[in-house]
């Protein structure tokens, strides 16, 4: 019971996190960033802010998520103590990225680098950003996932060949690489926001963007297209592989990389529609959403393919 408990607590503080991060989208979306001012971790220089503007409420809150988060994840440490070895030692390094990740935050804030700011020191700061938003993500499913498997020989399901388990790490990198050149460009449309390319005008569009005259973030929002259709094609390739190889190695492993391809196949569309719509609000939410499913669910199949003796996860 007491694991069943730590089970369901693991993949909600998976949910939660999402929740996290999509929210901190909509902080910059909004131009929020600066809405508790350069302070932190308080805001304006208060704990809780006297007649806040609605752009303080929007940072105010993602702090307060931000900060539920980390008392999530250090329950998460204090219970995996209960549990395996390497339950306990995932749950710290999803604790690690997330201190980071709270740093990073600060020093967004502090540095001013938020809102209009296009300077080549956010674009880093975001790329970094983005990265370590992957690995915190990828080590709270590896909890969820190491509290989710059933040590029943009965039930043992053989490891994938290791050029498949090659594979699929290619995969997850490619994904890593593709999501931090989105972080890029999705800068780019807010700091340089566009108009809608419905009415045939993108192919001018697109040689306007990369006139040497414009600024570095709009000539680098179209290479991420680009490079996503080909990501998009490499990991789609991966993932069908690993559906059609699986032989007798049982269905979890199939289920995960099928549920990982819709994604792939999802966010293929979106990212069409959010060019052409010149990223609107929503759709950026839904892109950034899809992103994630994409990495954790790449991650998930991986982990299904690992070399140790694990058996098969109990649904």
């Amino acid at each position: 019971m007491r694991s069943r408990k730590f089970v369901a607590f693991a993949w909600f503080f998976v949910l939660y996190l999402l929740a996290v991060i999509l929210f901190g989208a909509w902080v910059r979306i909004t131009g929020s960033g600066n809405g508790c001012g350069s302070h932190w971790p308080a805001c304006n220089g208060e704990i809780i802010p006297q007649a806040p503007e609605m752009k303080t409420l929007i940072e105010y809150t993602h702090r307060l998520m931000t900060g539920l988060c980390g008392i999530f994840a250090v329950v998460l440490v204090f219970w995996s103590r209960r549990m395996s070895g390497p339950i306990f030692r995932a749950s710290l390094m999803a604790l690690c990225f997330l201190i980071v990740e709270a740093l990073l935050g600060a020093v967004l804030v502090k540095r001013h680098l938020v809102v209009d700011d296009a300077s080549v020191e956010r674009a880093y700061a975001v790329e970094l950003h983005l990265a370590n938003t992957l690995l915190l993500t990828a080590s709270a499913a590896l909890v969820a996932w190491r509290a989710s498997l059933r040590h029943d020989e009965a039930t043992f399901v053989p490891p994938a060949a290791p050029i498949a388990r090659i594979l699929l790490g290619f995969a997850l990198l490619v994904v890593l690489l593709t999501s931090v050149t989105g972080a890029v460009t999705a800068l780019g449309d807010t700091v340089f926001p566009t108009q809608p390319a419905l009415d045939g005008t993108l192919l001018a569009k697109i040689q306007a963007d990369t006139s040497p005259s414009q600024h570095f973030l709009v000539r680098l929002r179209v290479i991420h297209p680009a490079i996503a259709a080909i990501a998009a094609l490499l990991v789609a390739g991966v993932l069908v592989a690993t559906i059609a190889r699986r032989g007798n190695e049982g269905t979890a492993r199939m289920q995960l990389a099928v549920f990982a391809l819709c994604a792939v196949v999802c966010q293929t569309g979106v990212g069409i529609f959010n060019v052409l719509l010149a990223a609107p609000a929503w759709i950026q939410i839904v892109h950034l959403l899809l992103a994630q499913s994409v990495w954790i669910f790449t991650w998930l199949v991986f982990l299904a393919s690992a070399s140790k003796p694990y058996v098969r996860r109990s649904w």
